[in-house]
């Protein structure tokens, strides 16, 4: 296993998870891709955004359903400040990932996070797990829980 992958399967335990990272030959860079590879619906995916309020500086995490495009004027509406999506040294530094495998957990810093609510449609949901071929499963309820991130209409 990489070491940005045993890094997030350390997270998910250290926090009393009991979920598995699998890493895949195929890649799960995208929504799409992750999808793919595994074999689930695009809706199924917890795709995370790094978004960065451009008051603040601050790194906002937005976990959302692979079918949906986050509406950044919501978000800025739900975060108090107006944002913009992070570049990737930006993700890098602030979460210790790089873009394409942004876990919901495991990151370099506390970072305020918001959960897409459409992803509570499905039973079981993936999300990354540190790299781009790295994935886990879980249930919504378990997400919401592992982040402490406030479930929102983002789309």
């Amino acid at each position: 296993m990489s070491s940005s992958a045993r890094k997030v399967q350390q997270a998910l335990e250290a926090q009393g998870f009991s979920f598995h990272v699998t890493e895949l030959p195929a890649s799960t860079r995208t929504a799409r891709e992750a999808a793919e590879a595994i074999g689930c619906r695009l809706g199924q995916i917890a795709k995370s955004l790094v978004f960065q309020g451009m008051s603040s500086g601050e790194p906002i995490l937005v976990i959302a359903s692979g079918s949906n495009r986050v509406n950044e004027i919501k978000l800025s509406e739900l975060v108090g400040e107006p944002v913009e999506k992070a570049g990737a040294d930006f993700v890098r530094q602030r979460t210790g990932f790089s873009i394409g495998g942004v876990p919901p957990v495991g990151h370099a810093e506390p970072i305020r996070t918001w959960i897409d609510e459409d992803l509570l449609a499905y039973e079981a949901i993936w999300a990354a797990a540190g790299t781009p071929h790295a994935v886990f499963e879980l249930a919504p309820a378990d997400l919401a829980r592992m982040t402490a991130g406030i479930l929102a209409a983002i789309t």
